[in-house]
């Protein structure tokens, strides 16, 4: 059973037409890469699925319930291409993962200790408890990177099976936060949560993703990834057909 089911969705901006009757289901369990050029679509999908996006045409259901209501439900995490933060504000990386719980805590936003469990699950999984009262300027922009992919993981996951969106998460980041993110992707899907990640480094994707889904404002192809890496496919996806 999916737990993210799109279904025919129109996205515009204006007068263009950012995603053309898309349809997709993201089974749990496993993760699946989300391939294709700048300006495909990526984000809106993203945007889309957690309901910061309305679209123009067709619906999402996120594990049976409307975007909005699984995202109030803690049901969703998700991790955005690029942060608007001042790394100059004095909060601390325990304080930026506990951000991913606000939406389960009411208005006066009190930690409780499953909070609290949810927040240091994370940042051990993400191998930054030692580094958890450092303020959040201070990392190195692998260490950013893995500190809001636990934000996300405490969201939307906890230490149960959910939901977690990545877009381009390995995008700047050193290799040790690369392997660490993707082992961490790895484990999750093996315990049951349903992990969709776009990605640029094609050469990664094998060890990366169980599936790939190819994407130019349309669905171009959805299934194995080495079908998905085949040139014809690329050339579809990244605009390189010939006329």
């Amino acid at each position: 059973m999916s737990t993210i089911d799109v279904r025919g969705v129109t996205v515009r901006y204006g007068d263009v037409v950012a995603l053309d009757d898309v349809s997709l289901s993201v089974e749990p369990g496993r993760v699946t890469g989300l391939i294709g050029m700048n300006g495909s679509g990526k984000s809106t999908l993203f945007k889309t699925i957690i309901s910061l996006v309305r679209p123009a045409v067709g619906e999402v259901r996120i594990a049976g319930a409307d975007p909005a209501s699984a995202r109030r439900r803690g049901l969703i995490g998700y991790v955005p291409q690029s942060e608007d933060v001042d790394w100059s504000f004095p909060v601390s990386v325990r304080d930026v993962v506990m951000m991913g719980r606000y939406a389960t805590q009411g208005f006066m936003r009190r930690a409780r200790p499953a909070d609290r469990a949810a927040v240091d699950e994370a940042l051990e999984r993400v191998e930054l408890t030692g580094l958890a009262d450092r303020q959040i300027g201070q990392l190195s922009g692998g260490q950013r990177k893995r500190a809001f992919v636990a934000r996300g993981i405490a969201q939307g996951v906890g230490s149960g099976a959910g939901i977690l969106l990545l877009d381009e998460p390995f995008a700047g980041v050193d290799k040790r936060s690369e392997a660490t993110i993707v082992r961490l992707l790895r484990e999750l899907a093996a315990s049951g949560s349903t992990v969709l990640v776009s990605t640029h480094d094609l050469h990664a994707l094998p060890s990366l993703a169980d599936e790939a889904v190819l994407l130019m404002r349309r669905v171009l192809f959805h299934g194995p990834v080495d079908q998905a890496l085949e040139p014809a496919q690329l050339a579809r996806a990244f605009g390189l057909e010939g006329p």
